[in-house]
């Protein structure tokens, strides 16, 4: 009975629906909340022939919907399952985006993208090897990279989002992350700081190594603003908070990206309000992290 059109994220068709097809990640990244407490890191999956029907269904049921999301910790894992989904997918003539690793090679991201795949939310972290090396990510730096080239040769949009905080962050990582980011120019951006929820092993490093000064187990305060809680001898958590903004504005505030926003406002004039509606909330937001960082 939920009004879907009520319901929306910048980075996906509106109005759009999400599901899951399995739960379970096969990744270890040591911050990751759920396979370390929730959903386990066994990728359990649903029959390619269940989720090909029930897609069918919901383009009956929802007919005003523009896209689906697979919010799969990571759908593209188990690329044959991932490849004969979109096969069927792509005979509904259903437009659809979900969430993968920065390895999926170029025949199977072919094969999504000729079936219907419009982005993908890729979590690349940091632009530092290291830092990925330290968080047990498994990605390398040039895979991302030659993965970034094929999605833009191919026509995939990038969601990237990226973590500043984690273990091993300098001053001069995050500026390399900013300079990775701007360089491989994902559709659309999203910036988090390092949390150490508990149950999962950067919590436990955190406890360990007492980047966790007060123990706080409070991540977002009262105010709903996310707090940079970590904090290193070289980084104190009041940088790492700042560069948070930085990293969006340097970001965003380019020739590319503010090019790309008004061509798709001009395109289309939901998209035009939906736009203008994002760029209020994005300057209220960081009115108020700015407010809570002097409080």
């Amino acid at each position: 009975n939920l009004t879907i059109e009520n319901y929306y994220i910048g980075y996906l068709q509106h109005p759009y629906v999400s599901l899951y097809t399995g739960r379970g990640c096969r990744s270890r990244c040591s911050f990751c909340l759920w396979p370390q407490t929730i959903a386990g890191h066994t990728y359990r999956t649903r029959s390619v022939e269940h989720v090909v029907a029930e897609m069918a269904h919901a383009k009956d049921l929802f007919p005003q919907v523009k896209e689906f999301f697979f919010d799969d910790d990571t759908f593209t894992d188990d690329r044959p399952r991932a490849e004969a989904i979109a096969r069927g997918l792509g005979r509904l003539g259903i437009t659809w985006s979900c969430n993968a690793r920065a390895n999926v090679p170029y025949e199977t991201l072919r094969i999504l993208k000729e079936n219907g795949l419009r982005l993908l939310l890729v979590g690349f972290e940091s632009g530092n090897q290291q830092i990925l090396n330290n968080i047990r990510k498994g990605i390398r730096i040039e895979k991302a990279r030659e993965f970034v080239k094929h999605c833009h040769d191919l026509g995939i949009l990038i969601h990237g989002t990226f973590i500043l905080g984690l273990p091993g962050e300098t001053r001069e990582t995050i500026e390399e992350t900013i300079r990775f980011a701007k360089e491989i120019d994902p559709y659309s951006l999203q910036v988090s700081l390092a949390a150490p929820y508990p149950g999962t092993e950067l919590y436990r490093q955190a406890i360990e190594h007492g980047w966790l000064p007060s123990r706080r187990d409070a991540l977002v305060e009262d105010h709903g603003i996310q707090e940079a809680v970590l904090s290193y001898e070289e980084l104190p958590a009041a940088v790492i908070h700042e560069s948070l903004e930085r990293m969006y504005r340097e970001f965003y505030l380019r020739p590319k990206p503010i090019l790309r926003i008004v061509r798709d406002m001009l395109r289309d004039g939901e998209v035009m309000k939906r736009r203008l509606r994002e760029g209020w909330e994005f300057f209220r937001f960081m009115a108020e992290r700015r407010r809570a960082a002097e409080t």
